[in-house]
């Protein structure tokens, strides 16, 4: 069993490094899958990287690395990222496991 603590009713659970590289993988996949049904109004196709990094306020890399797992996003840049896709942050964690 993992160490956890709860804030404001959402558990959050400590876990391995092994553990933590998965769930950052699974959770860049569900990023990259939910922006991809974001059609951009000016092209007609689903938002580029670039394009949620200009809303987030975050660069184009930024959004790569988080889609590929590779850095952990503060929980700023998650609300964000939710927000300019139009879905709660929930639906973010909502991966297969």
């Amino acid at each position: 069993m993992y160490p956890f603590f709860v804030l404001e009713n959402v558990t959050f659970i400590l876990m391995s490094d092994k553990k933590l590289i998965t769930e950052k993988k699974a959770l860049g996949s569900r990023i990259a899958e939910l922006r991809k049904k974001v059609i951009d109004p000016s092209t007609n196709k689903p938002i580029s990287q670039e394009e949620l990094g200009l809303r987030t306020g975050n660069a184009k890399k930024t959004i790569g690395e988080i889609e590929r797992g590779n850095t952990n996003p503060t929980f700023e840049t998650l609300f964000k990222i939710a927000r300019e896709l139009k879905v709660p942050i929930i639906e973010l964690f909502n991966y297969s496991k």
